[in-house]
């Protein structure tokens, strides 16, 4: 289960960056800084998902106790 999870976090993510990349090259960023937003968002997805389950982690460690 734990493997499926980190998958679709993954996914998810690469998603997230290719569109942010995507996005600030219709904007006429160069491909640095449109790579750069990409890392961004790729990076803050990972980082919400972690903070998401992190969070939920410890609700149910204090509610199932």
């Amino acid at each position: 289960m734990g493997v499926v999870c980190v998958t679709v976090v993954l996914v998810v993510a690469v998603i997230v960056g290719v569109g942010a990349g995507w996005l600030a090259r219709l904007d006429q960023a160069t491909w640095p800084a449109a790579a750069t937003r990409a890392a961004v968002a790729f990076a803050a997805t990972v980082t919400l998902f972690g903070v998401a389950v992190t969070a939920v982690t410890g609700i149910l460690t204090v509610v199932l106790e």
